[in-house]
């Protein structure tokens, strides 16, 4: 026989570990552990279970040909030993041993290893608050909890809900909750916008307007504090900093916590996220011992900071270079950049390395854009409006991150992937500009919405663009004695008119300007206006020109106001 290899966890890493390492050394003796008898299993599925996406949660745990993968799965077809329901409870490093309990008989065994793997995963925070035990609260990181929920959502009488968190898997929950089910569903999210760690304000924003036109409630900015009901009953409500909000049932989902406690007593080194740490070859402190997935934490390669991302993807990609290494290679796991996406109702999301806050604390001089453009060429039936928001340093023009958004989410996808991709070679902005992507009218525009993003950011580093966020210019329109220059078609226009009068909202078609500017007050901030912002450059820098100096375009224009505050500009008034 070869080498011993005992891997403990059996979720995504462990298996691709056990799975890969029988290909490339077939001797290898291989022993997977795990305390659970639910295993490798695609845990990212489990909202698309509990909305009817997915009919069956043992789909969750088959392969693409149907197989499922259990103990007999792995014995048969990847030829190494899984045993289910035995909890590792201790690692003697200096004779290589690992002590294992079975979870039903509490029966002690031993198992010797050449090398261990540690996929331990992460568990989720559930606050000790007042009520959290009650019937009816639960998070959804598990087959088991899965199959709870929906066991919950089937047989009771459940009319409102509530989920802490507005994070990815929040959103994704409250998306089950109010389309296949009905529920009343309300979003509490302690932090000021939702996907904090992802998304800048002004996009969060967009999105959690996107969110409530779907009839889901989102209250950020708000803390929960207590949950109310009985034993009996089950739970009645939540009581928030805002206020009661009556509900049957609470989801929570604000995170987790990497398993490293089995590593912390075996006495390998662990992060600042009390995550295990390792090394580029996902070696531990230890060298006879790897780990990966949930439970380590990953250089983030913008910002040098360790941080601990909790994503199948990286477990995955991570367990075939663990078993690569196991058998002799020398492959390395660069680091993260941070590649994110989701997708809520009709509406997609995705970013990759920082946003502008996180730049800024990582020491960098940020600046961003955001553009507004269709994601196909404009005259194809399937095109939508796309917004994304690059970031880059004013110092060194460096891209730093992006973040898009559309309804066409795998156009969405695609934009992010294609600039995560250069991330790590710290690409400046004339390279986004120059990008080469591929081009068809049915996939995007002729000069497609990224290279417009680096050019936009350009000309706002070159002092040509000068902007405001749509933020700041609502900011300012209701803050100050300001105008907007709207350079549209009096009949796109007239709603600003009718809402805030001709005296602050001017209506000059661009194909005018030449002959009205004169009416361009110079004593007044202005903003250029038009559906997505181009014309509104071009009209800023025709009066610049024309010696009007005040003068500012609205980033995005109405597409992007449009979202962020819906109110402000309607068409049809």
């Amino acid at each position: 026989m070869g080498r011993k290899v005992v891997i403990v966890g059996g979720v995504a890493l462990g298996p691709k570990v056990g799975s890969r390492l029988k290909r490339i050394e077939p001797d290898a003796e291989i022993t997977l552990l795990d305390k659970d008898k639910l295993i490798s299993y695609g845990g990212c599925g489990i909202p698309y279970y509990i909305a009817g996406d997915i009919q069956e949660v043992s789909d969750l745990r088959t392969t693409m040909y149907h197989m499922l993968r259990n103990e007999e799965f792995f014995s048969n077809v990847k030829h190494f030993n899984v045993l289910t329901g035995k909890e590792v409870t201790s690692i003697d490093r200096k004779q290589q041993k690992v002590a294992f309990k079975d979870v039903d008989t509490d029966k002690q065994e031993e198992l010797e290893y050449d090398k261990l793997v540690l996929a331990t995963g992460s568990s989720p925070v559930h606050p000790p608050m007042p009520g959290h035990d009650l019937p009816g609260v639960y998070t959804v990181t598990d087959l088991h909890n899965a199959h709870t929920v929906k066991q919950s959502l089937t047989e009771s009488n459940i009319e409102s809900a509530v989920v802490v968190g507005g994070g990815a898997i929040g959103i994704e929950m409250a998306e089950a909750l109010t389309d296949l089910w009905g529920i009343e569903t309300t979003v509490v999210e302690m932090l000021d916008h939702v996907l904090p760690g992802a998304l800048d304000p002004d996009l969060a924003k967009m999105f959690k307007n996107s969110l409530q036109e779907n009839e889901v409630t989102v209250k950020t900015g708000t803390k929960l504090t207590q949950i109310n009901g009985s034993k009996e009953q089950g739970v009645t409500s939540v009581q928030t900093s805002e206020g009661e909000i009556p509900c049957q049932l609470v989801i929570f989902s604000i995170g987790t916590r990497p398993n490293s406690g089995l590593a912390k007593e075996a006495g390998l080194s662990t992060g600042p996220n009390n995550a295990i740490q390792v090394d580029k070859r996902l070696k531990t402190s230890d060298p006879n011992i790897y780990a990966g997935g949930d439970c380590i934490e990953l250089e983030h390669l913008m910002s040098g900071e360790y941080v601990n991302m909790p994503l199948g993807s990286l477990a995955n990609r991570q367990g075939r270079i663990i078993a690569n290494n196991i058998s002799g290679k020398n492959e390395h796991f660069p680091g993260v950049v941070g590649n994110f996406c989701l997708k809520a109702f009709d509406m997609g999301i995705a970013r990759a390395g920082l946003t502008v806050e996180q730049a800024r604390e990582a020491g960098f001089n940020p600046e961003s854009a955001m553009v507004t453009q269709s994601d196909r060429a404009h005259f194809y039936p399937t095109a939508k409006i796309m917004f994304i928001q690059l970031v880059a340093d004013k110092d060194t023009r460096r891209v730093l991150g992006i973040q898009a958004m559309g309804e066409n989410i795998d156009a969405v996808k695609a934009r992010v992937d294609a600039v995560a991709a250069l991330l790590p070679h710290n690409p400046n902005l004339e390279e986004i500009s120059s990008l080469e992507v591929c081009y068809a009218p049915p996939f995007s525009s002729a000069m497609d919405i990224v290279n417009t993003a680096g050019n936009v950011l350009q000309n706002i580093l070159d002092g040509i663009y000068v902007s405001v966020s749509p933020q700041e210019f609502l900011d300012d329109f209701f803050g100050q004695d300001c105008i907007v220059v709207d350079v549209r078609s009096p009949q796109r226009a007239k709603s600003g008119q009718k809402l805030y009068g001709e005296d602050r909202w001017i209506n000059i078609p661009f194909s005018q300007l030449s002959e009205q500017y004169h009416q361009v007050p110079d004593n007044k901030k202005v903003f250029t206006y038009c559906n997505t912002g181009t014309t509104a450059f071009e009209a800023q820098l025709y009066l610049n020109l024309m010696g009007k100096r005040n003068v500012k375009t609205v980033q995005g224009c109405y597409g992007a106001i449009s979202l962020l505050h819906p109110d402000f500009d309607p068409e049809n008034p």
